[in-house]
């Protein structure tokens, strides 16, 4: 049976509730964390994406308090895991055990089987804490349940908590004794972001709460039926086609000549400076990102200017530059940039075949 359509009227009642959902956890995060507003809306994205997000900053910049006042702002469960280099990967996913019941065997002697007991990877908002600290082995057992929401261990594979979202954070400095994530992990993550310095004001706001007697209060707004029937609108939302088209020309601007492609919307910093380009999941992402910022705003649709603002966190990660980058001290920022700079914005779509 065909499902019945859904109606302009009840499209805009779920643009409604999310964008007033929205507004009211960035509200509740706003409490505590002070500027960085920028970073604030790119991790909601992340979440209403259904996106992983990786948070790089020194110390001391409110990383894990934004992980935190986010978890407490939703109803949803929380767990943290401080990456060490002692760290396991059972430490993460969970192991099975042995465990003795109270049920008699057949011999008289008590029962007992294997059990799985679970990791802390299995909540739904999960702070992955200086996760360059821990080895490969262990930074890969993340990697399934980023990417499938599951985990595997022996012959089972156990369902992850839904929504389920990893942020990440890892600090640029001190790099002794660490491990910088493989490229395939760095895929994974929907969004990439820098938190920077706060500005004179907003330090002297952040004193102003953080050294008197009374700490502000977050209160959860968002539960978990909400924010996947969010989810699920972000996903519904039209991205036309000639957004989408953008998006693509975007990450194939990121290809270097030589690369997998011709190399036709590379620019000439990219030919210079990009070893590796993004892979597809970097114009999903964007899709996504920008479909989130449309009904944020309260549009229906995606558009141009949305994948032009979210391009920056959603590549920047996702490039391998050369040797020639590192001794001209070129970012992949500034090549992100240099693209969105110059990449045309009207250009004719490609004529589907047949």
């Amino acid at each position: 049976m065909a499902e019945s359509p859904v109606s302009a009227d009840d499209v805009r009642a779920r643009i409604d509730r999310f964008k007033a959902d929205y507004a009211s956890v960035r509200d509740q995060v706003g409490r505590v964390i002070v500027g960085h507003d920028d970073v604030v809306d790119q991790v909601l994205t992340c979440l209403f994406a259904g996106g992983h997000v990786l948070l790089e900053g020194v110390p001391g910049l409110g990383k894990t308090l934004l992980v935190r006042s986010l978890s407490e702002a939703l109803s949803l469960s929380f767990s943290r895991i401080q990456f060490t280099p002692d760290l396991m990967p059972a430490d993460v996913t969970g192991t099975t055990i042995l465990v003795e019941s109270d049920e008699e065997a057949g011999s008289g002697g008590k029962s007992r089987e294997f059990r799985f007991q679970q990791g802390p990877v299995f909540a739904q908002i999960l702070l992955a804490d200086e996760i360059n600290r821990a080895t490969p082995k262990t930074q890969s057992a993340l990697l399934e349940a980023m990417q499938e929401r599951s985990v595997t261990v022996g012959r089972e594979t156990h369902r992850l908590p839904s929504p389920f979202l990893v942020m990440a954070t890892q600090n640029p400095l001190e790099q002794e004794g660490t491990y910088p994530l493989p490229e395939a992990q760095l895929d994974r993550f929907f969004f990439k972001l820098v938190v920077g310095y706060s500005s004179r004001q907003e330090m002297g706001e952040i004193l102003e709460r953080t050294t008197r007697s009374e700490a502000p209060t977050i209160e959860p707004v968002l539960d978990e039926a909400r924010i996947l029937e969010h989810q699920a609108l972000v996903r519904a939302v039209e991205a036309p086609a000639h957004v989408a088209d953008y998006a693509v020309r975007m990450v194939l601007a990121t290809h270097p000549k030589g690369e997998s492609s011709s190399g036709e919307f590379a620019t000439p910093m990219v030919n210079k400076y990009v070893r590796v380009g993004a892979s597809p999941r970097a114009a999903q992402a964007m899709v996504l990102a920008a479909k989130c910022r449309a009904i944020a705003a309260g549009r229906a649709a995606a558009a141009v200017d949305d994948i032009r603002a979210v391009a920056l966190p959603a590549l920047r990660h996702r490039l391998i530059t050369n040797f020639e980058a590192a001794a001209d001290a070129i970012s992949t920022d500034a090549i992100v940039r240099n693209i969105v700079d110059t990449l045309p914005i009207d250009v004719e779509l490609p004529k589907v075949a047949g």
